[in-house]
C-alpha cells in the first residue's frame, strides 16, 4: 500500500509518500491559496514524476491542515488525480490520544499529529518543539494524553515585524552570526534573533518542565529545527519527518478502526 501524507501549513506543504512504513520520498512546497486543485495536482505529479513514483500506485491519502482555504483544494485534488477520497485530521478521526485541551476542537491538527508521533517514538513524557510559522510547544504526559502547550510567533515572523515595524532596521537573512556582541547591524539584528530565540525556547524548556514535574524527552521538528537545535543542550532529537510519520500512524489506525466495524 502506498500512503500520501499532507501536511498544509501556513507557510509550507509538506508532503510524504510511503510504501508501507517507509517513507520513500517527501517535498515541500509553498501555501498559496490562489492556487487551484489543478495547480497543485499537476505541481504533485510533476514531482512524482521527477522522482520516479508511479501515482497509479497511491491508494490511500491523508491531510492535516492548518489553512481552511487550502485544506479543500487538496481534498479535489487527491480525488481527481489520485482516486482517493481523502482522510482529514479533526474531529471524528481517531487519534489514540486523550486531549486534554478545554476545548479539543482549537488544537491544531499538526500539533495532535506530532504529539501522536512523538510519543508513538518515546513510549513516556515528551515536549514537542515545532519550529515553523508559529514555534509551537506541546506536552504529552508519560501515560500518552496531549495535555496542552503554548505557542509563540516564529523565528521569521519576528524579523518580518522588526523590519516592518522599525525605520531605520533592515529586512535581514536568518543566519547564526558568529557572536552575540556584533559589530554592524545585521549582525546585530541576527545576534538578537538567533541568540535570543534559543534563550526563549531554553527558558520554555525549564519552565515547561518545573511545571509537569517531569523530566520530558524533548524533541524537535518543523523546518528551523535542525538550524537552531544544534545550539539547544535540551533537545534530545530532530525528527524533521515527524508530522508525516504521525500522519501514517493516525492513517494506519483508523483503516483498522474500519475494518473491524466492517
Amino acid at each position: 500500500m502506498s500512503l500520501l501524507a499532507v501536511d498544509i501549513g501556513n507557510t509550507n506543504v509538506v508532503l510524504g509518500v510511503f510504501d508501507k512504513d517507509r517513507l520513500v520520498a517527501h517535498w515541500r512546497v509553498a501555501t498559496k491559496t490562489s492556487k487551484t486543485e489543478d495547480e497543485y495536482g499537476i505541481l504533485v505529479l510533476d514531482l512524482f514524476e521527477k522522482f520516479g513514483i508511479d501515482h497509479k500506485t497511491i491508494d490511500g491519502m491523508i491531510i492535516s491542515s492548518v489553512v481552511p482555504p487550502v485544506q479543500p483544494l487538496f481534498e479535489d485534488m487527491g480525488k481527481k488525480y489520485f482516486g482517493a477520497k481523502p482522510m482529514v485530521v479533526g474531529p471524528g478521526i481517531k487519534t489514540g490520544m486523550p486531549i486534554l485541551y478545554d476545548n479539543p476542537k482549537e488544537v491544531g491538527a499538526d500539533r495532535i499529529v506530532n504529539a501522536v508521533a512523538a510519543y508513538k517514538e518515546t513510549k513516556g513524557a515528551v515536549l514537542i518543539i515545532d519550529f515553523g510559522t508559529a514555534t509551537t510547544f506541546d506536552y504529552v504526559t508519560s501515560k500518552g494524553e496531549y495535555a496542552g502547550g503554548a505557542i509563540f510567533p516564529g523565528l521569521v515572523i519576528s524579523l518580518d515585524a522588526l523590519s516592518f515595524r522599525t525605520a531605520k532596521l533592515p529586512r535581514v537573512e536568518l543566519y547564526k552570526p558568529p557572536m552575540i556582541i556584533a559589530k554592524n547591524t545585521v549582525e546585530s539584528i541576527q545576534a538578537g534573533i538567533y541568540f535570543g530565540y534559543l534563550s526563549m525556547v531554553e527558558g520554555m524548556i525549564k519552565r515547561i518542565t518545573s511545571e509537569v514535574k517531569t523530566n520530558p524527552k524533548v524533541i524537535a521538528t518543523g523546518g528551523l529545527a535542525s538550524l537552531l537545535a544544534e545550539d539547544l543542550p535540551g533537545v534530545d532529537g530532530v525528527d524533521e519527518f515527524l508530522t508525516l510519520k504521525g500522519l501514517k500512524i493516525i492513517y494506519n489506525l483508523n483503516c483498522k478502526s474500519k475494518k473491524l466495524k466492517e
